[in-house]
């Protein structure tokens, strides 16, 4: 037997991978919005402050038609409930594992806590279109804003699931403020909309709570360090 005998075997086809086209990247950045979205229970969020929107549509329809006058401590419970919803899709469930592989999760928590927080204010001001709310949009929006951050906030030091707890807590303070007459400008919810201190201070608390939860986010469980 020569070596011209020998017969070269044929190379191996392909690999089939190769055929498919390479995923678009809008469509990859799309796909990971959306399942990071569905992680923090976003669509069910949408329903709850749909929810919150129609009991403030039905408080302000039976308010006018009963002919009593609309108060600010129903709005201002359902603009805190609003903000309980939002702080509650900042919990996570994979803990350590996302936070050590998803390196575009700070611009996720940042465009999910913005989009639910528009969402919301959107949502209770179409629930009380053509109705007279006290403040207007602008109380409802500083409200929400505001009541939004503290969540935010809590969720560094408790988790998503329990941020709720502060929220609540100073929704029944700002109960009281009202009751008692406070001014403090910490008391934003029973402030008038043109108070400066009170759009500072809701502000601020926002500012801060939304850029702590960006980079650090919520903690997974109260035995968390980070």
């Amino acid at each position: 037997m020569t070596a011209a005998e020998v017969k070269t075997p044929p190379l191996p086809p392909a690999p089939s991978a190769a055929r498919w086209p390479a995923p678009r990247p809008a469509r990859s950045a799309a796909r990971l919005v959306w399942l990071h979205l569905r992680s923090r229970r976003a669509p069910a969020a949408v329903l709850a402050l749909a929810v919150c929107a129609a009991a403030l549509r039905a408080v302000v329809h039976w308010r006018l038609t009963s002919g009593g006058g609309l108060t600010q401590q129903t709005p201002m419970i359902l603009e805190g409930a609003a903000a309980v919803v939002i702080a509650v899709t900042t919990h996570g469930p994979f803990g350590e594992a996302e936070r050590a592989t998803g390196r575009w999760l700070p611009c996720l928590r940042l465009g999910s806590a913005l989009a639910l927080t528009g969402a919301a204010i959107g949502l209770l001001q179409l629930g009380v279109t053509g109705a007279s709310l006290n403040g207007g949009v602008l109380v409802l929006a500083r409200n929400v804003v505001g009541i939004t951050g503290i969540g935010l906030l809590a969720s560094l030091v408790t988790g998503g699931l329990l941020a709720w707890i502060p929220q609540l807590g100073y929704v029944a303070f700002a109960e009281y403020a009202l009751n008692e007459a406070w001014r403090n400008p910490w008391t934003w919810p029973v402030r008038p909309p043109w108070d400066r201190g009170a759009w500072i201070c809701a502000a601020l608390v926002f500012a801060v709570g939304l850029g702590a939860f960006t980079l650090r986010g919520a903690r997974s469980r109260l035995a968390d360090d980070g």
